[in-house]
């Protein structure tokens, strides 16, 4: 077997549009096993704007605890991190923050987050809470939020945007920078973007098989367990009838 490479890809919107017809479970399965990612999935992180699917590549932001000597350091205004990292973010991209699991503390609101929906991004992850969503629902931003929680408040007391594009957690996983942030219903799961294209047609595979499978089971009317999981001689079966 050939040695794999960790070289980050720039992953295209093709292998983007075929994630959103995946569901996360059957890509964390994957990711977790094939591509030795011991954490892929994103704990207590939720959908907020419900019935939408995201596929995107990760732009990062990374938020700290404050304390005066960081905060004379960070640039303000439009070339403040957080300005910097919605730059980044554009059709297929979507801004990925880490809060430290601050879930009172607000990412921003409405007024901040219209510099993604100029740019036509994707929409937002974060470990940390969201504000303003009813105001972003009301004008059309058109943008999928996972958070950790609703708050009124804002970042201060508990943190400050501090560097953007770098490698960050959210949720408990590593993100890099062009990483695949895939999400449905049951949550965010990260591909890492050298294992995109590999893992998109794997579980492409997977989810042909097991609908191949339940077609089986309810003509035949049995159990599950006659079938599923898919033993080789399944596999086999389904590969030939698929040509």
């Amino acid at each position: 077997m050939a040695e794999r490479s960790f070289e980050p890809v720039d992953v295209s919107q093709e292998i983007l549009d075929r994630f959103k017809k995946l569901p996360v479970a059957t890509i964390w399965s994957h990711v977790h096993r094939d591509a030795g990612v011991v954490l892929p999935f994103m704990e207590e992180v939720y959908l907020y704007t419900p019935g939408q699917r995201l596929a995107g590549r990760a732009r990062t932001l990374r938020y700290l605890p404050p304390r005066p000597d960081l905060q004379a350091g960070i640039p303000k205004g439009e070339d403040a991190p957080e300005y910097r990292a919605m730059a980044r973010c554009g059709p297929g991209d979507v801004l990925v923050a880490d809060m430290m699991g601050k879930k009172r503390s607000c990412i921003f609101g409405d007024v901040k987050a219209l510099q993604l929906k100029m740019n036509k991004a994707e929409g937002i992850v974060t470990d940390g809470g969201m504000r303003d969503l009813g105001v972003m629902e009301e004008e059309n931003y058109n943008l999928i939020i996972y958070a950790g929680d609703r708050t009124p408040y804002g970042s201060i007391p508990w943190t400050v945007p501090a560097e953007e594009n770098v490698d960050i957690q959210c949720g408990g996983v590593l993100v890099r920078p062009g990483d695949v942030l895939v999400g449905d219903g049951d949550g965010v799961v990260v591909v890492p973007s050298w294992f995109a294209e590999e893992c998109v047609e794997v579980v492409e595979d997977h989810e042909g098989v097991e609908a191949y499978i339940k077609k089986k089971i309810e003509a035949e009317g049995c159990a599950p367990g006659k079938y599923y999981p898919p033993r080789p001689e399944m596999w086999e079966e389904y590969r030939a009838q698929k040509g």
